[in-house]
């Protein structure tokens, strides 16, 4: 089985990010939502491109040597694999694609919690078995807000229950 490299994982955090981005940016373009879902999708995919950047400068080659590797990664990078495999959005257009194929708002949460909760298992897994105080700051930051995505998006699900 392949493993990734870090500059691998990297790379894989960023095009989740893009992935989750045109998710989003997809939604937007349906016509049938309220003012407050548009703000909350708004504010999700800006927030994807953000980390997305975050992710881009990480990417530099001495920024890349600086997260460390823990010394389990050959079975952590085969682990990222399994998680990236089965992820909901394998590339921007089946992201775009699903948003568009929404039957409801109440779908489009659903997905997103999904391609939510799978992006915080990747983050973590990245967290856990990286050394580098700095990269570890980076990323517990950007953990933190894909949590608060999921508790946002879940009480939304909830209220449109």
């Amino acid at each position: 089985m392949e493993q990734y490299s870090l500059n691998e994982v990297v790379e894989l955090a960023v095009q989740i990010e893009r992935n989750g981005y045109a998710f989003y940016n997809g939604a937007l373009k349906r016509n049938d939502l309220e003012k407050r879902e548009v703000d909350l999708i708004t504010e999700l995919r800006d927030q994807e491109m953000h980390h997305e950047k975050i992710f881009l400068h990480l990417r530099d080659d001495q920024d890349v040597m600086l997260l460390g590797m823990s010394q389990d990664w050959e079975l952590v990078g085969y682990y990222m694999k399994s998680i990236v495999d089965s992820r909901l959005f394998n590339s921007p257009d089946a992201a775009i694609k699903l948003a568009a194929d929404a039957g409801t708002f109440h779908d489009i949460l659903k997905y997103a919690i999904s391609f939510e909760k799978e992006t915080l298992l990747f983050f973590y897994s990245i967290y856990d078995n990286i050394t580098n105080d700095k990269s570890r700051v980076i990323i517990h930051q950007i953990i933190n807000e894909e949590i608060s995505h999921v508790v946002r998006l879940t009480d939304f699900y909830s209220k449109e229950m």
